[in-house]
């Protein structure tokens, strides 16, 4: 296999983390009244144990997957953890619409902080797929509509960071091409206790109720909480990072289709017009990958 072909390889690879991504609210809808922490504290509880179940299976010891370097444990777990502290802190302190609008800024910024990495060069139909991802994204979110008001400041922010969380540990995650994938799973450990401490001191306990939310749990942990995480980090190590940002948003309007078909949103223009902008992106950043000779 050629070098060009791995490199699409692992980026379809780690398209398979935004397909994923993509069932996260539906399946955080079907969970219940389980608050944010817990529900991540429980998700990545069950995607440690598929980590776990496949080193027993390998007959690998899983100590050797937690020996990492301080700065692999550093922007491991600070991406996972911190990336959802930051984001549930900031729908505490502004309107979902505004903060979730800040807070997908994370693919732009991946697209953009790529070219700081050794070997990468950004081209203008990098920078102009992933701005027009962004515009469907914003019009998807917004409805066409979005008011700031700096009494949300701290929301805003808290938005913010979580953004530059996510991208600084999608393309800081690319130096660190030599970790196994496996490593996630240590992350994912570390995670869950730190989210148990944060469910402990901001939230109270709510269990689910039904079958239907016990299974939206699994879910999340196998899916969008889980595989997706290992599938992403494959991505990002051994892909094209740049296309990589630009396809994530597909993500919120795979997420909104998905949530129309199974009756939890309703029909709008603004998915129409989203879909041209990010479809429209996606083939544009990734026409190197698509009409490479």
């Amino acid at each position: 296999m050629t070098s060009g072909a791995r490199t699409g390889h692992a980026t379809v690879i780690g398209g398979g983390a935004v397909l994923l991504w993509a069932c996260l609210a539906l399946l955080t809808a079907l969970s219940g009244q389980v608050p944010p922490f817990q529900l991540t504290a429980m998700a990545f509880s069950l995607a440690f144990l598929l980590a776990l179940g496949k080193w027993v299976a390998r007959r690998e010891n899983p100590v050797a997957h937690f020996r990492l370097p301080p700065a692999v444990w550093v922007v491991g777990v600070g991406g996972l953890f911190g990336y959802h502290f930051f984001y549930f802190l900031a729908l505490r302190h502004a309107p979902a619409v505004e903060a979730s609008l800040i807070a997908y800024l994370w693919p732009l910024l991946i697209v953009l902080f790529s070219a700081l990495l050794p070997g990468e060069r950004l081209h203008w139909w990098h920078v102009g797929g992933a701005l027009a991802g962004f515009a469907g994204t914003a019009i998807l979110v917004t409805g066409g509509s979005v008011a700031f008001n700096a009494e949300y400041g701290m929301g805003y922010a808290a938005a913010g960071i979580c953004a530059l969380t996510w991208s600084g540990y999608s393309v800081i995650s690319r130096r660190f091409s030599h970790i196994s994938t496996d490593s996630v799973g240590a992350f994912c450990l570390v995670t869950a206790v730190l989210s148990a401490l944060a469910h402990v001191i901001f939230e109270a306990s709510v269990w689910p109720a039904t079958t239907t939310e016990w299974l939206a749990v699994a879910g999340l942990g196998l899916g969008p909480v889980g595989a997706a995480f290992f599938l992403w980090d494959f991505g990002v190590k051994r892909g094209d990072i740049k296309v990589l940002g630009a396809l994530s948003y597909g993500a919120p309007l795979l997420s909104t289709v998905i949530l129309f078909v199974f009756g939890l949103a309703p029909a709008a223009w603004t998915i129409a017009m989203a879909c041209l902008l990010i479809t429209g992106g996606a083939v544009l950043a990734s026409r190197e990958l698509l009409f490479r000779h």
